[in-house]
């Protein structure tokens, strides 16, 4: 079974994540999107929210799956039996920094490729952070993310309807 780790902070998940998802779903047999820990970044949502909101994101996917983890990556790839880890890259920006973890991956396991997907050209400027952004000054971000992330966002923010 050729199984690839979609891994992110997924704070929030957005459709641009969702592209990604569904074309990698086509071309593996399993998918497993890998909601990061990260101590490091102060996330808007809880892991147990992250984890929350893409699995009610993944209902359509019969091969993908939801799961969180705080090891490096190439281990929890490991454990996973993942033979590929999927990264998204909206801009040549994000290439030299995507291209040093795929080297350093490979050192730490030359198993485990990495695989660079491209989302629709539609949301090529789509962040997370951008839909954070938008969303905390009462900005609409409906076209950016399902509907639940869209209410669970407004609840963050103080909005009570989700229709920011």
């Amino acid at each position: 079974m050729r199984t690839a780790i979609y891994p992110g902070s997924f704070d929030p998940l957005t459709n641009g994540h969702l592209d990604i998802i569904q074309r990698a779903a086509r071309l593996f047999d399993r998918v497993i999107v890998a909601v990061a820990k990260n101590e490091g970044k102060q996330p808007l949502f809880t892991l147990k929210e992250r984890l929350d909101l893409v699995r009610r994101s993944l209902g359509g996917f019969s091969n993908v799956q939801a799961d969180s983890f705080d090891t490096l990556l190439v281990e929890y790839a490991k454990k996973k039996r993942g033979q590929a880890i999927i990264r998204g890259l909206r801009a040549v920006s994000d290439f030299e920094f995507e291209f040093q973890l795929a080297l350093m991956n490979r050192k730490l396991d030359g198993e485990v490729e990495t695989i660079f997907m491209m989302p629709r050209e539609s949301y090529t400027f789509l962040s997370s952070r951008i839909v954070k952004e938008i969303a905390r000054l009462g900005g609409n971000v409906n076209e950016f993310v399902p509907p639940h992330v869209r209410a669970a966002l407004a609840r963050k923010f103080g909005r009570a309807n989700g229709k920011s």
